[in-house]
Order: C-alpha cells, then structure tokens, then sequence
C-alpha cells in the first residue's frame, strides 16, 4: 500500500514527456533562426542569441536529415529554402513566423 502510494506520488510529480520535434520543424527553426541572424545581425546581444541558435538548430536538421533518411544535399537545400521563406516572412511582418521563432528560441539550450 505504501509503495502503490508512493508510486502515485511520483507520477503525479513527474515533468510531461518531451516530444521530440520532427524533420519538418527542426528544419523550420533552422530556418527562422537563420534568417533572424541574418536580419539582425551579429553586433548586439540579440544577434548573438539568434547566430547561436541558428547555429544549434542548422546542426540539429542535419541529425535529423541522417535520422529521415535525407541525403546531405536534400538536407542543405531544405534548409535553404526553410531560410529564404523565413526571411520573407520575417521581412513581410508575419506574426505567426515571429511567434514561431520564439518557439524555436523558447526550445534552443543555452550555448554560451
């Protein structure tokens, strides 16, 4: 009784499981966080975050592209092209592209 008790305590206790992002969404963030370093650039804090993060997450589609099966230069090109929709949105003042970035900043370790 007092193990079944304690076992209830902890699941009830435990963080939610971590949902591992897809192909598509890394590919996303890397994307956005790309064309935001870009859009900022590199000499204030902000561009600092956002070169990190562009970083991490470049790194992170390219896992993810050998994970799905992608090959080296389908990863790039996706990844290109995630970047050049991200600039035109982020240029064009799209709101939910800002709110997706700060998803993917929002999910970005710290680096430094």
């Amino acid at each position: 009784m007092i193990v079944s008790s304690l076992l209830i305590a902890l699941l009830q206790t435990a963080p939610a499981p971590v949902r591992l992002m897809s192909y598509d969404e890394t590919v996303r963030c890397a994307g956005l966080t790309q064309a935001a370093s870009e859009l900022e650039g590199g000499e204030s804090a902000e561009g600092k975050t956002l070169s990190d993060a562009a970083l991490y997450w470049s790194l992170t589609a390219g896992q993810a592209a050998t994970t799905a099966g992608k090959t080296p230069a389908q990863a790039d090109a996706d990844q290109t092209a995630a970047r050049v929709r991200a600039v035109r949105a982020l240029s064009g003042g799209d709101d939910d592209a800002r709110s997706e970035l700060q998803r993917c900043l929002r999910r970005t370790p710290e680096l430094g």
